[in-house]
C-alpha cells in the first residue's frame, strides 16, 4: 500500500466526508476519489459506505484505520534521507550555440545579409 494512499484514507475517515478531506488535503476530489478506489481495489472490500448525503466506514476500513495509524506512526518515524552532499556537477559549454552576430557580417544562417 503507498504511504499517498493510507493519508488520503486516514483524512476521509476523519472528515467522513470526501469534499472536506480533499479541500484540508490540497488536492482535487477526483484525485482522492481514485486514491480510496485504488486502496480498495488493493485491499478487496469497500472501506466506505457512501450513501446520499452521508458517509461512513465499513467493518473493512474500520480494520484499516487502525492499521493505517499504526503504518503512519512507523512511517513518520523513520530517520529521515541522508542529505545530497553540497555543490554539484559544474555545467560546461560544449560549443553548440550559435555563433554571436558582429556588426557588419551576415547572420550564419542566412545566405546574404537584407538592406
Amino acid at each position: 500500500m503507498k504511504i499517498t494512499h493510507l493519508r488520503h484514507f486516514v483524512a476521509v475517515a476523519g472528515e467522513l466526508h470526501f469534499i472536506r478531506a480533499a479541500d484540508s488535503l490540497g488536492i482535487s476530489r477526483a484525485r482522492l476519489d481514485s486514491s480510496i478506489r485504488a486502496l480498495e481495489a488493493q485491499v478487496g472490500a469497500d472501506l466506505f459506505d457512501r450513501r446520499q448525503g452521508s458517509t461512513t466506514l465499513t467493518s473493512a476500513g474500520m480494520a484499516l484505520l487502525e492499521q493505517a495509524h499504526i503504518e503512519l506512526a512507523e512511517f513518520d518515524d523513520r530517520p529521515p534521507a541522508p542529505a545530497a552532499p553540497p555543490g554539484g556537477k559544474a555545467k560546461a559549454s560544449k560549443g553548440t550555440g550559435r555563433a554571436p552576430i558582429v556588426k557588419g557580417e551576415p547572420r550564419p544562417y542566412k545566405n546574404r545579409q537584407s538592406r
